[in-house]
């Protein structure tokens, strides 16, 4: 079996699995051009899956399972991959932590004026007026009730808030006190002082937050985006933030990345902006690799039983 990597797999993994699998034949490569001329030998790939194409899909003659070690997969190729009956599989569920954190740590650098503090800091200026608020017994809704969406919930709890979930099937889920469908939205907006996304690329999402939803929510609300940035879409979140809808903006990702150096979120006070690092951690590729390796068992005794196996056809 050859396992050929399309992006850089840490030295300690790598060698983990060559001592594990002394049977297979892994060809770790650091990207895709690295690992064109291994592809036609690939029966399985280890990416990220944004530098996939139609053209290496087609190049791939012994390709039986991609192993996406992401949860995004916006930018597969999809129709190839599913006229070609190749498995693929990702890492849902491995961004919980570090999500959960992030989305608590900037809600609550936001309440704590973290960047007046530091601004002050920097020039020397000893001001005790700064206005700081508290973010416990506040009320957050979470697009999204998956397994980041529970996670920021379940840290939430632990300051008291009133969790309210957005799912396709509204059904109850663990750490939220209610769980509603999209068309619950609208309503249930009102009631936010924090709003969090962290809905997938899907067709259906696209575009999810229109400005009528913003006009919806309290004017001192926090709106935090870190799923996908197409969920709102850029030119509608400046106009928001231009009218001072909602009183801050966290963002972590954008319809075009990276963000122009002259957008003018960079400028807006009332936006805090970072460059799609919420779910970044020393612990990613670890937890990423445990899933291949229950996965790598599965495709090996035909078994089948693959965590997060996607459908081609949905894109998730």
């Amino acid at each position: 079996m050859n396992v050929v990597t399309t992006c850089k797999i840490r030295r300690d993994i790598r060698e983990h699995l060559v001592s594990a699998y002394p049977e297979i034949s892994f060809q770790f490569c650091e990207d895709i051009t690295e690992a064109e001329p291994f592809i036609h030998e690939a029966e399985v790939l280890l990416t990220y899956g944004e530098d996939l194409h139609d053209s290496h899909i087609d190049k791939a003659s012994k390709l039986k399972w991609i192993m996406v070690l992401s949860a995004g997969l916006d930018e597969m190729p999809f129709h190839k991959i599913e006229e070609k009956g190749i498995i693929v599989s990702n890492v849902k569920g491995i961004h919980s932590i570090p999500m959960a954190e992030y989305a608590i740590s900037m809600l609550l650098q936001v309440s704590r004026q973290a960047k007046t503090v530091s601004e002050n800091e920097r020039l020397r200026r000893w001001d005790k007026k700064v206005r700081m608020t508290e973010i416990t017994g506040k009320t957050m809704l979470i697009a999204g009730a998956g397994a980041i969406g529970q996670e920021v919930a379940r840290l939430a709890k632990a300051f008291r808030m009133k969790t309210i979930g957005i799912s396709n099937s509204g059904r109850e889920k663990d750490f939220f006190d209610e769980v509603h469908t999209r068309s619950g939205l609208m309503t249930k907006l009102a009631e936010a002082d924090f709003v969090i996304s962290v809905l997938p690329s899907t067709p259906e999402t696209k575009g999810f937050f229109a400005k009528e939803h913003f006009e919806q929510m309290p004017s001192d609300a926090v709106f935090l985006n870190m799923g996908r940035g197409d969920a709102v879409h850029d030119h509608v979140m400046l106009e928001v933030m231009q009218e001072q809808l909602i009183s801050h903006a966290i963002l972590d990702v954008f319809e075009q990345e990276p963000l122009p150096e002259a957008h003018p979120f960079w400028g807006m006070y009332n936006v805090t902006v970072t460059p799609h690092i919420s779910g970044v951690s020393p612990d990613y590729q670890p937890r990423g690799i445990e899933i291949f390796e229950h996965n790598l068992k599965e495709y090996r005794n035909g078994t089948n039983d693959y965590l997060n196996k996607i459908n081609p056809r949905k894109g998730y």
